[in-house]
């Protein structure tokens, strides 16, 4: 429902600003992200491909036809033909050629090739037996219904519902990886803007101690040199007050980019740091066969090494026979059933066709052991693979734990430095401390609420990470 919501949510707040939070950020970013919708075209394309095999079960009905004119008649003779005739002769009881005879003799009268004479022929024109075939129309309408082809078909199928299957894989992969980057991004903006605002304050803090050291300076109580240093350090601060300013807007434009917004766009987030302290905790141990079954990659993998054994079944179908059933019906014009008359004619025809691979010096064997041996690499690529994710996610649980103690040791650090920084404003505001020890103070307050500020976002960026390999992200 926000994918489509969103763009008008949006877009009705560009003029003023776009107030998002993180799961805003992620909904605009898998809308928006150009490789997840590639991944979710693979998915269309992978659908397409699993309806193109389910169509080799049913049979196939092809149409073909044509035109050609040719320079000259079909002549079935060369030149007029006279072809002796026979006649019954009732004394032997079997029909004799009429042959001219000798009257004397009564044998045959041979002509100067040597051939006997007929006395009577049939005449046969050669016009007679010549075809008009200038304009030649033909055309077939052919069905083919395959009954076995070797286990080829069903494999296909397999393969196709497999790499559906793996293209979904993928594009939740995806999803994962988006979703990582974009809470990376505002992770970041927030962390800025903690420190922006800490950055403000000692600021103020420093300009706070330097009215007070010019003070100081007009009655006598401080020196030149102690007005110097604080201005230094004054000054320090103000450019990284404009660094911190300048990071904020930097770090909001590529959080835009991943959402899919203008990079100028005006974003307010509506979490702050203090809205979001750390409070979980870390599980000490997993079971990784869950683990491996929420991972999108190697969910994809193990797809990989069943659409392997597949493509082996393929193989294996190039040595087994292949039947199929196989219906015609051809026409042309002029047509050869009616004596080459000038207008179509057709007849229709059946068969079976089979084919049986008898001796390819075993190519197609070793094809098969080819991909056969695919089907292996697949299969240690996948073994491989889960002890790298066994791996991430001992890595990622020690990170989390690391950061949570960090938390927790920053925030006492935090509580120290605050009361170190009254006693000091005290103590120099008493005449007791000097306007170093009061730097000196501010300095160490500044560092504990930075490290505090890097230390949550650390809790949550691991947090993060450790939900991305465990496959709950």
């Amino acid at each position: 429902m926000f994918a489509v919501a969103a763009p008008v949510w949006v877009s009705a707040q560009t003029a003023d600003s776009v107030r998002l939070d993180l799961e805003q950020c992620r909904q605009l970013a898998l809308q928006n992200n150009k490789q997840m919708q590639i991944n979710r075209e693979k998915v269309k394309a992978a659908e397409y491909q699993k309806k193109e095999a389910f169509a080799a079960y049913l049979p196939a009905i092809d149409f073909a036809g044509g035109y050609a004119y040719n320079q000259k008649k079909l002549a079935l003779f060369d030149s007029d033909q006279m072809l002796p005739t026979k006649s019954f002769d009732p004394k032997t009881g079997k029909y004799e050629f009429n042959l001219v005879t000798n009257p004397e003799t009564g044998l045959p009268v041979m002509s100067p090739a040597g051939e006997p004479i007929p006395s009577t022929v049939a005449y046969l024109p050669k016009s007679a037996m010549e075809f008009d075939i200038h304009n030649l129309f033909f055309g077939a309408v052919t069905v083919t219904q395959p009954v076995y082809m070797g286990g080829k078909i069903v494999a296909l199928n397999k393969m196709a519902g497999l790499a559906k299957e793996v293209a979904e894989s993928m594009r939740d992969n995806e999803a994962q990886n988006v979703i990582y980057a974009v809470d990376a991004a505002y992770w970041q903006v927030v962390s800025l803007q903690a420190k922006q605002k800490l950055a403000r304050s000692y600021v103020n803090l420093l300009d706070s101690l330097d009215r007070n050291v010019a003070v100081m300076l007009q009655q006598g109580v401080a020196t030149r040199s102690d007005k110097l240093m604080v201005d230094v350090k004054l000054n320090q601060a103000q450019v990284d007050l404009t660094k911190v300013d300048n990071g904020v807007v930097l770090s909001k434009m590529a959080l835009a980019q991943l959402c899919g917004l203008p990079v100028n766009s005006p974003i307010v987030l509506n979490d702050d740091l203090a809205a979001v302290l750390p409070d979980s905790e870390i599980a000490p141990s997993y079971n990784m066969e869950d683990v491996y079954s929420r991972r999108d990659d190697i969910h994809a993998l193990s797809l990989g090494v069943k659409v392997a054994a597949q493509q082996a079944n393929v193989a294996r179908a190039a040595m087994l026979p292949n039947i199929a059933l196989m219906g015609s019906y051809s026409f042309s014009n002029p047509n050869s059933y009616d004596g080459f008359k000038n207008r179509f004619g057709g007849a229709f025809s059946v068969g079976v066709m089979v084919s049986i691979p008898i001796w390819h010096w075993g190519g197609n064997y070793y094809k098969y052991k080819n991909v056969a041996t695919e089907r292996n690499i697949m299969e240690l690529q996948l073994a491989d693979a889960k002890q790298m994710v066994e791996l991430q996610v001992n890595q990622a649980s020690f990170k989390a734990q690391e950061a949570l103690k960090t938390y927790h040791a920053t925030m006492s650090n935090l509580e120290s430095a605050n009361e170190n920084l009254r006693t000091a404003q005290i103590g120099f505001r008493e005449g007791v401390l000097t306007s170093d020890d009061v730097m000196e103070a501010q300095t160490g307050w500044l560092k504990a609420h930075s490290e505090n500020i890097d230390a949550i976002i650390d809790v949550h960026l691991c947090d993060v990470y450790l939900s991305k390999v465990l496959g709950t992200l």
